[in-house]
């Protein structure tokens, strides 16, 4: 017996031929990160396929939105510790600052 269903992955693969018009339309410098969205979907291919969702396109999107919240979190990381480090550089030169103002005065 065979399945009735494509597998997900046939499914995501048939979505991304028919956006391909769409893909060749959009400017060049957008053309990877179209194909970086349809990436975050196969990685979630086995969870999605899981699921076995009517519409395929439901659980592309949402394995996108994983994705990008995760490169947001990792963003969000990386900006908390450039700001705690900036924060510290400021308070050592405030203070080498203040150290050197009162160390010729005495």
């Amino acid at each position: 017996m065979g399945r009735t269903n494509p597998t997900y992955r046939d499914a995501l693969r048939a979505i991304e031929e028919r956006w391909a018009e769409f893909r060749r339309a959009l400017r060049r410098r957008d053309q990877p990160r179209f194909d970086r969205l349809f990436e975050y979907a196969r990685k979630h291919a086995d969870a999605s396929g899981l699921l076995n969702h009517q519409n395929p396109l439901l659980p592309a999107l949402l394995s996108i939105d994983l994705e990008q919240e995760g490169r947001l979190d990792d963003h969000e990381e990386r900006l908390s510790e450039l700001e705690q480090r900036l924060s510290e550089t400021v308070v050592e030169q405030q203070q080498s600052s203040a150290e050197g103002n009162t160390g010729g005065v005495e």
